[in-house]
């Protein structure tokens, strides 16, 4: 199984708001071109992301569904990528001090991908993960840092509950 980790310096509630707009999808998820939500309201069990993948001149529209999803901690997703199959995602975002540690955990579900799944195909998710933690890091802190710029100056900020009953 791909399974890679990076600790992002964003709050985990910053995290989940970057992972519940499923409009931003494609802001951090490599390959996707554009994205929208297409079914149900995003990311409640069920509801889908339509999104779009461009090769070169050819454009593939696929989606990805909630499988299981806990506010603030986890979201798990079925990607379909056409004739390649599905894939399970599995996102967690966990407290790390004032930070978060977020895991991603893909491996092949249904499909050709499966079937031809090797330590080779691994290596390229491995790869894939790199980028869309940093990618998925860079909208975080970007965020994170616009907001403390914006907070007035001698505000404190104290520990605020979240959906995990975490600190953010």
């Amino acid at each position: 199984m791909a399974v890679r980790h990076r600790l992002i310096k964003a709050s985990p509630r910053s995290v989940w708001t970057v992972l519940e707009d499923g409009t931003r999808y494609a802001d951090w998820v490599v390959g996707t071109s554009s994205s929208e939500p297409v079914r149900g309201h995003w990311p409640q069990l069920g509801s889908a992301i339509g999104y779009e993948i461009r090769l070169g001149p050819v454009t593939l529209h696929n989606e990805t569904v909630v499988r299981r999803c806990v506010p603030g901690e986890v979201l798990e997703l079925e990607a379909k990528a056409g004739p390649l199959g599905t894939a399970r995602v599995a996102i967690e975002v966990h407290t790390w001090g004032d930070h978060s540690l977020v895991k991603v955990d893909e491996h092949p579900l249904r499909g050709a991908g499966g079937r031809v799944h090797n330590v080779a195909v691994e290596a390229l998710i491995q790869i894939r993960h790199r980028a869309m933690l940093a990618r998925l890091a860079d909208l975080c802190e970007a965020e994170a840092a616009e907001e403390e710029r914006r907070r007035p100056m001698g505000q404190v900020v104290g520990p605020q509950s979240d959906a995990g009953g975490a600190r953010a």
